[in-house]
């Protein structure tokens, strides 16, 4: 198993003093998504969860629908996983005529517009489903935090967690890239058949980007809230399908950018 941590030497400098000391740093690599024979992505990713991570990227890409398509999954050493599928003749092979390049901070770069992901027949989201106790949202952050093995050894990861209606934690990944964090979570859900996740909340420990609001979207969730703040495209897509979107969730307090229905004061 590859390393999520690793050791490096470094010099300290505290109020003028400089001390020789070893610093622990999140592993960043990059991994080589295969889809059969058609290489999909790139992305640079903390090792770890590599297949749920394939597998919840090929799912908010439209390219797969059900866990029933994947016949198996296969992790190499040399930084790559592939996806074996039971019906090539299924998928829309001109989707993958994409080659994505995905970096660890802003995901898929020029991604395309609303309509693009309307083309992809997300699912739709329960209109007033689940209902949320408002004083649920300000209590996730450090409920988040508090699962973060790896951030409060290196300070160097992202985090995305899946919680229930009452604020319970169903799931948690981390990763130095926000999307490859959602794609893990949503990767588990949809290899365990659990989508789509109408009554759960997604909490970010970052900001909300278009990108991070789509795969949210494809997986069926009707919350999101964010640490940081969301984007002008990320509120439009939002308002668009329906969901429930905070920002800015700090301390007692959070704006609400749509959706404010399924929150209850």
């Amino acid at each position: 198993m590859k390393r999520n941590i690793i050791t490096v030497p470094i010099q300290k400098m505290d109020h003028g003093s400089v001390s020789s000391e070893q610093d622990l740093l999140a592993v960043e690599e990059p991994l080589q998504i295969r889809l059969g024979k058609h290489d999909v992505a790139i992305t640079m990713r903390t090792p770890g969860n590599d297949g749920e991570l394939a597998a919840g990227f090929l799912l908010s890409e439209g390219i797969l629908r059900e866990p029933s398509q994947i016949s198996k999954i296969v992790t190499s050493r040399r930084n790559g996983v592939t996806v074996h599928v039971t019906d090539e003749s299924e998928l829309d092979l001109e989707r993958l005529e994409r080659h994505f390049y995905l970096t660890s901070s802003c995901g898929v770069c020029g991604k395309a517009s609303i309509e693009a992901v309307q083309a992809m027949d997300c699912p739709t989201l329960p209109r007033n489903r689940p209902q949320v106790a408002i004083g649920v949202i300000p209590a996730l952050p450090e409920k988040l935090r508090a699962t973060q093995e790896v951030f409060d050894r290196t300070g160097g990861l992202h985090a995305a967690g899946l919680f229930d209606a009452k604020g319970e934690l169903l799931g948690m990944r981390e990763d130095v890239g926000r999307h490859n964090a959602v794609d893990k979570l949503v990767g588990a859900a949809f290899l365990e058949g659990r989508l789509p996740l109408n009554d759960s909340i997604l909490m970010l420990s970052g900001r909300a980007s278009f990108e991070l609001v789509q795969k949210a979207l494809m997986a069926g969730i009707p919350v999101l809230a964010a640490v940081g703040a969301p984007s002008s495209l990320a509120v439009e897509l939002a308002l668009r399908f329906g969901m429930t979107l905070c920002g800015f969730v700090r301390g007692e307090r959070f704006n609400i950018y749509s959706g404010a229905g399924r929150l209850n004061c």
